[in-house]
Formats: C-alpha cells, structure tokens, sequence
C-alpha cells in the first residue's frame, strides 16, 4: 500500500513538474537505451511485451561528472529470446487468422526487461509514452491504442510493473509470473496471467515431500518476491504435515562468491538429503557451479517451475550434482510452425540489433561491419532500438558471419521445441489479448457491457474497458485447453512432474513421472510414477531424509530440547505400557488385565496363575495331604479296633478321635487351597483349616489340663490331695467342647459380615494375574487364627509343666514334643509366606499345614501305635496300671496310670470310655 501511495504521489510530482515546464520549455531529462523489437506502422492495436532476454545490467560508470546513461545489458538469453519471438509469431498469425480480428491488424512493442526492476520500469514508462523517452503520466504518440502489456519476466519484475499500470488500471498478462501476492487485486487491479499461481505450486511441492516420507529438508529462495513468498507458503504446509526445516538459505539478486560459498557450505554441513529451490535459474547459476567445485553430490533437488526446464541449470555438466532433480512444471503444448518461424531469421535481412547479437553468440562469429570497425560502439548512442547494428551489437569473434549458417545445425536451446512450457504460455498470453480485443470488436451496439449498454471502440479503447473482456474471457488454445481467468486472475493450476535423467549421449532428458491437477478431488491431485524414477547417482530407491530415524513400535519419540520436532530419541515405552504405530508421541497404557509383549507393540493378556491340580507342584500336594489323611484314618481305625485295649481306653478314645477327626480336616483342607480360587473355596478353605485346628487343639488342651494337674499332684506328695477327686474325662471333654463352639461362632460370624472372596492380584506381579480369596476381614483372620495360637500355647504350657513326671507318665513329653514341632513350622511358616508370591505363597501355606499335622500326628499317636501294633505285650491292664521299671522308657504314661499310682486302688479312670 506504502508503495502504491509513493508511485502515486511519484506521477503527480512528475506532472507538476512537467506543467510548470510546459511554461517555459520541455525537457528530457536522460533518454533510455532500449532494445527488442517494433511493428507498429499501419497497425490498429498495439500490444507490447518484455521479455529477460539478457541476464543481467552491464558494469557501468557511476561517476557524476557526465550525463548519466541508461545501462546496457550482458548476458544473451537464447531461451528468453525464444520466448519473445514467439510472441512475434504468436501476433504474425493472428493477423493471418479470418476467425480472430478479421478486420484488425495487431502491432507490437517488444523490450528487453533484462531481469532486473530498472530495466522493466523503463519499458514500461516507455510503453505507456508512446515514445522512445518516457514523458511520465502522459501519452504523447497518435498512433494506434495500447492493448495490453505481456510480461515481464519473473514476479519481482512484474510486481513493479504492475504497481505502474495499475494505476491506469492497464492491463498486463504475465507468462511467467506465479507469485502468489501478485493475485491480490487490490494491489494489482489490472494483473492477470496465464501461469499457475504458486499458491498451488507451493503445496504440491510440500504434497511431494510428504509423498515420500521426507520430514528433513532444505529451502533455498530467491531474494526477491518469487522467491520469499514461495519458499513461505511452501514451509507453512509441509510444517502442517510434521516436517521439518534444516536450513533456510536465500540466493543474492546481485553475485556475491561469500554469500554462495555461506550457502553451499550450509548445503554440505546439513544432514537433510532433500533441498527445495524456489528461484530463477539466473539466480541459481552461480551457486550450482559452487556445487561442482565442491562436489557436493548426495543431495536431491526440487525445483520450482522457473528452473525445472532451464538450459542455463540442466547442462551436462550439472549431472553429477543435479541428476535425479525432481520439478514441477507448467502445462506443455506442441505449437504448430513455430520452429520454422524461430529458424526463419537472419541478421542480414532484419535490421534489429537483437537478432544480430543472436548471431552472433550462436555461431561465435562477427557480423562485417562490426568486423571492419571493431568495438566502436559507445555508450552514449541514442538508446533508439532502430539504429544499426553498427551501433548495437559488439564483435565477439575474430571471423565473420557469412549469414550462410544453419540454426538447425546447432544444438540450441532457442530452437528446441521439445519442451514448449513457458513459450506456450506466451503463445496463450498473446491470444489471450488477442481473444479478449475480438470480443470488444464484436460488440453489438445496445448489449454493450459498459454505461446505457454501449460498447468500446477497439480503434480507440480505454484501458479499463479491455480490462473487462480479458476477465471474462474464455476461449480454447492448444491441445483443447480451456484458458479463463478467476477473480483473482489466475488460471487452472496444472502441472507435470519431472525428473532429471540422463540420455546416452550425456544430455539431460526431463521425463515425466507425474502429475498434479489442482481441480482434482482432495487427495487424488497428485499422480506418480514410482517405477519411472531415477534417483541422485542414478539409484532406483527413493532418498531417505530424516533428522532421526523413526521411531518403531515399541518406542515413543522423545523430543530434543532446543531442536525441530522432527530431532527426536526414540524412548521404550515402560513395562505395562505399548505403542503400537511408527513414531508414536506416547505410549498407551495396556489394560488391568493385559501386559506388554517383549518388543513392547502389544498388549498380551496377562498370564493367570493359581496352584492348579494338574501341575507337578499341586499334585504332590494333593498326593502327600491324601496321605496324610490316610495315615490319620488308619490310626483312627487302629484305635477304633484296638477300642478295648488297656491303652486305648487310658487315653480317652472320644479325645483321641476327636484329634484323629480333626487331622483328617487339616489334612483335607490343605487339598481345597490347591485350585482356581472361587466363591465357596475362598470361604470354606481357612474357615475348614482354622476349625480342624481348633478342634485338635482343644483335645490336646484337654488332655494336658489332665496331666499338669497330675504332676502337681505328684510333686506336693500329699496324701489329703492325692485323695482328692481328679478331673473326670466330662470335663476334659466339656472343656474342649467349649473352646471348640467358640471358634466356630466366631468362624460363623467372620463368614457372615466379612466372607472371604477370590480377587485378581494384578499388583504383586507386572506379567500376571494372581488368583487369590481376599480374606475378607484382617482382623477376624488374626482373631481365628489367635485364638488357635493361643490354645497351641495353652497345650504347650500344661504339657511342658508335666513333662517330668515318671516314665510311665511320659504322654506329656510327646504332647510337648508335638506342640514344638506345631510352633515351629508355624513360625517357620510366616517369613516363608510373606516373601512369596502367587501360587508359591499357597504351596507354603499348604505345607506348614501338612508339616504341623504330620507333627502333631506322629508325635502324639505313633508311639501308642507302636505299642498297639508292635508291642502288644505291654498293651495291658497290668503294665498301664502299674509303675514299670525306670529303665523301661518304652510305655507311654497315661492319665488312668498316673491315677493309679495315686490311689492304691483301682479308681474308675481305668475304663474311660464309659
């Protein structure tokens, strides 16, 4: 807008400066040196045109002693000037043509823009002049209208081209320039093209990138508007996609060694494969030579349309570093007769100084009358574009051109129609105009589009009104292409994909291997060819470009401080945690019941483990608590069968049942813990164990409250005591069934409010599942099992206290002997269990079960067993009443013996099981 306003501002200081001339006299003040082409006499319609047919401004003198001079040019463009004589062509057949103008003959104006500002501005005031001078803000020929202005070159040269016409809402149609700003209307109001607007060329490009997983690239621009704004909106999209950029570089407008030295050691340093150039190939030129020098050649290039098809890039000699170039160009057409048209020229039949200089370069030769006076060509000559080619054109050889060479005999970029690209786009530029001027021609009076539906007379038009019909125009130009114009003045963005590959004969070949259309479905825009691509160094594969590799499954990226996203670690996922895609941001945590697998990409059900009946461990379980409670049984039978015998009916056969019963359920009750716990398991399993205990222990109890008060008896010697009435087997028997209807109260009530249930351990162990019986209530637990303690430590003591009474009085030492081996193993048992997991922690629990029952079993009944069975002869009435001799250790004491020996009369003890 700033700009818009200084031009503005510019003109109107120019005009009141030339009005306050005008009083006295006018005067130019610096005159420019221009060259191209004119044909305008006897033509109704002019159109102009500017093409960069040389590369750059010629050194100059920039002294203020003399009168400034317009610079010349340097630098002979043969695919540029292509471009120009094919707008000549284009006009040439135009005019030919019954279909389009019949009754108008179009003439044209043609500069050389030089790819610099300077240059276009000075055609373009020149243009707008009518006259070789530029008289700003005026029109000073009589000649035939302006049409329109085709040009003129790249967009930074348009851009301040159109800043000018649009003032005068002068319409200019660009061939080449895809500059996306340049579609602002407000800006530019009178600026259409017939070139996609890089908008689309930007997002192909980063649909390219993302299309073959690239995520680490570099950009270089141009420093100019084509450049920055391609290279801008390029990084927007691509860093949508999650891709990152290693270097920014942009290429000097004016040659500068350091700078392109910074750049290519940058390209060298940087360890993305993949660099993306949104720049002119004269800007570019010098930094592939670099590249050479360098030899830089692991890098893959992108290009954007203005160099993809380049003669000045794509030399030979560039192979090593640019082979495998990919590139997005605009549409290609075959333009009939054109060749034959470019090839029909002479220096000898034409008197513009262009053609000459052509000549001159393409066969290294001198035209003779430069060859007879050699460089007298000054600066300071009229910059009239008509004057010979004495004055125009330097020699640059030593020999002279006989005008008899062969254009078709050299291989010239200015005569290869093998790749008609942008010289089709000039070609649509010129019918564009040409299309546009036909339709103002036949208007119908009284349907005009313009005030009281009039219509413009195309011998004498205003700008703005042929600004009308090039908006809506809409004809078909070659290979059915239907040419119209948006809002923004843009056309249809169509591209092809090349790939640089390399002929026999060493020349470099642009081989399509896709295409994008931005009409297309989203998605679909973009086509390619995988199996036609030659990569850098001739590889079939695909170049990797990646900061970091990516991240398998398994892992998780870990972002690098201070670094692009796409700079990562790849991080394990932690146990219990998985990711299951390529570059996972976090690992997903597996479900309660599930676990990750080795290679951490999946979530495996959880191994569920419980001492089952069919492994090794939970059959010898199963096998050594059977047993025992055969062994227990078989002793109940022995004492069953044996009923009547003196030792038995000494030992109060209803007790002794009782424990014999109560071993049995120790015994089996270990066999419930072995299995997958469930609802009745889980409840009956402790409650079975604690109950068999209870009731065993609360025998024993009663058995040893007999014996303590017996050797109490018999260590006081008291006959009045000794007199006095024992405890009677009821009370033993009362006494135990006491303690035994507690526990089972308390069993009940613990069952009722707080029954034990199985659960899913999923805490003590990452990679399984512990089937276990929560236990409802810790306290009541500890209180049942107390309470079986505290019995066990009754027992004991009573027993311990009775210890040393006679031989023949000795049961108490196998009672005390079994009661140790019970603590023992239960406290044995805790550490054990507490240090244990899953189906371990039952094993433990299911042996000090066996090991205390098998004590208390072999302890107390195995030595009368053996005299049952082995010794029967001691198995009398006799030797259980009396006192045996103190070496015979072999005769457990009983309570009805130590009676005897009490009383010297039989006392009613002897036959207990009344």
């Amino acid at each position: 807008m700033k700009v818009k306003i200084l031009s503005i501002g510019l003109f109107v200081f120019f005009q009141i400066l030339s009005n306050v001339s005008a009083e006295s006299t006018c005067k130019l003040k610096a005159k420019f040196n221009l060259n191209g082409f004119k044909n305008t006499e006897k033509k109704k319609v002019i159109v102009g045109g500017m093409f960069p047919i040389h590369y750059r401004l010629a050194a100059s003198n920039s002294s203020s002693t003399s009168m400034p001079v317009s610079v010349s040019c340097e630098g002979f463009n043969y695919r540029t000037f292509r471009w120009a004589q094919t707008m000549r062509f284009a006009i040439d057949e135009i005019n030919k043509r019954e279909d389009i103008l019949p009754n108008t003959e179009l003439g044209y104006v043609i500069y050389d823009s030089c790819f610099t500002i300077s240059k276009a501005v000075e055609g373009t005031l020149t243009y707008l002049t009518g006259q070789d001078e530029a008289v700003p803000n005026y029109r000073c020929s009589s000649g035939a209208p302006l049409a329109a202005l085709l040009g003129t070159g790249g967009s930074a040269l348009s851009i301040a081209t159109a800043r000018i016409l649009g003032l005068y809402y002068f319409p200019q149609v660009s061939y080449c320039s895809s500059c996306t700003v340049l579609s602002d209307k407000f800006q530019f109001p009178s600026f259409l093209r017939t070139i996609p607007n890089d908008d689309f060329q930007s997002k192909a490009m980063a649909n390219l990138v993302v299309y073959f997983g690239w995520t680490w690239v570099g950009t270089i621009a141009a420093d100019d508007d084509y450049g920055k704004y391609g290279i801008k909106l390029f990084k927007e999209e691509v860093e949508k996609a999650g891709v990152c950029i290693s270097f920014s570089e942009t290429l000097p407008k004016l040659y500068s060694r350091e700078t392109i030295l910074n750049i290519v050691e940058t390209v060298k340093r940087s360890t993305a494969n993949i660099v993306v150039v949104f720049a002119a190939d004269v800007d570019l030129s010098p930094l592939i030579e670099e590249l050479i020098i360098h030899n830089i050649t692991d890098k893959t290039w992108i290009a954007s349309e203005a160099w993809v098809t380049s003669a000045l890039i794509s030399k030979p000699e560039y192979y090593s570093a640019l082979g495998g170039t990919l590139g997005f160009a605009i549409r290609r057409a075959h333009i009939p007769n054109l060749k034959e048209y470019l090839l029909n020229i002479n220096p000898f039949d034409s008197p513009d100084p262009l053609i000459g200089e052509f000549w001159q370069q393409a066969f290294n030769c001198t035209l003779e009358d430069m060859h007879a006076v050699e460089n007298m060509y000054t600066a300071t000559v009229s910059g009239n574009m008509t004057n010979t080619r004495l004055h125009s054109i330097d020699p640059i050889a030593s020999h002279l051109c006989t005008g008899l060479e062969e254009l078709d005999k050299i291989n010239n970029t200015y005569s290869d129609v093998s790749q008609l690209r942008f010289t089709y786009s000039v070609y649509k530029s010129v019918y564009t105009v040409a299309h546009a001027l036909h339709d103002m021609e036949t208007c119908i009076k009284g349907k005009g589009p313009f005030v009281d539906q009039t219509c413009a007379n195309i011998s004498d038009f205003e700008p703005w009104q042929l600004m009308y019909y090039l908006k809506h125009v809409r004809f078909t130009a070659l290979d059915d292409e239907v040419v119209s114009f948006s809002n923004e003045g843009d056309v249809t963005a169509v591209y092809d994909i090349l790939n640089w590959q390399r002929n026999p004969d060493g020349t470099i070949s642009y081989v399509e291997i896709g295409h994008y259309n931005s009409t297309a479905p989203p998605g679909s825009e973009m086509t390619i060819n995988n199996g036609s691509i030659v990569w850098i160094n001739d590889k079939v594969e695909a170049p990797r470009s990646v900061c970091s590799e990516s991240c398998q499954p398994g892992t998780r990226k870990g972002i690098r401080q201070g670094e692009p996203v796409c700079c990562f670690d790849c991080i394990p996922c932690a146990d219990g945690e998985i990711s299951n895609e390529t570059d996972s941001r976090e690992c997903i945590q597996c479900g309660e019941d599930y676990w990750s697998n080795t290679n951490r990409d999946a979530c495996v059900a959880k191994e569920i483990e419980f001492l089952a009946y069919d492994e090794a461990l939970g059959i010898t379980l199963i096998a050594v608590s059977a047993f025992g409670a055969c062994i227990a049984i078989a002793v109940a039978i022995i004492f069953l069968v044996y009923r009547n015998t003196a030792l038995v009916k000494a030992n109060d056969a209803v007790l002794s049942f009782f424990i014999q019963f109560s071993l049995v359920i120790t015994f089996l009750s270990s066999i419930i813990f072995v299995g997958e716990p469930v609802k009745w398991s889980c409840m009956t399993r402790q409650v079975s164990l604690a109950l068999g205990f209870c009731i065993c222990l609360s025998c024993i109890m009663g058995k040893t409250i007999v014996l303590m008060f017996t050797a109490r008896a018999a260590k006081s010697k008291n006959p009045e005591k000794t007199n006095s009435e024992p405890i009677r087997p009821i009370h033993q028997r009362i006494i135990a069934l006491t303690c035994i209807l507690i526990h089972a109260c308390a069993c009940t009530v613990w069952l009722v409010l707080y029954p034990p249930y199985p659960v899913k351990n999923t805490a003590s162990q990452n990679i399984k599942i512990l089937l276990e019986c929560d236990e409802g209530s810790i306290i009541f637990i500890c209180c049942i099992f107390g309470y079986d303690v505290l019995l066990a430590l009754l027992g004991f003591v009573f027993a311990f206290m009775a210890r040393k009474l006679p031989d023949n009085f000795n049961e108490a030492k196998f009672v005390t002997f079994g009661m140790l081996v019970f603590f023992i193993v239960w406290i044995s048992f805790v550490p054990a269990y507490l240090s244990t997991r899953g189906k371990f922690m039952v094993a433990v629990e299911i042996f000090a079960i066996l090991a205390s029952s098998f004590g208390l079993l072999a302890c107390i009944f195995i030595p009368k067993c053996y005299i049952i069975l082995l010794k029967p002869e001691r198995n009398t009435e006799a030797l259980v009443r009396s006192k045996p001799k103190m070496n015979d250790t072999s005769a457990p004491g009983t309570s009805a013996s130590i009676t005897s020996e009490l009383n010297s009369t039989t006392i009613s003890t002897v036959s207990l099981d009344e």
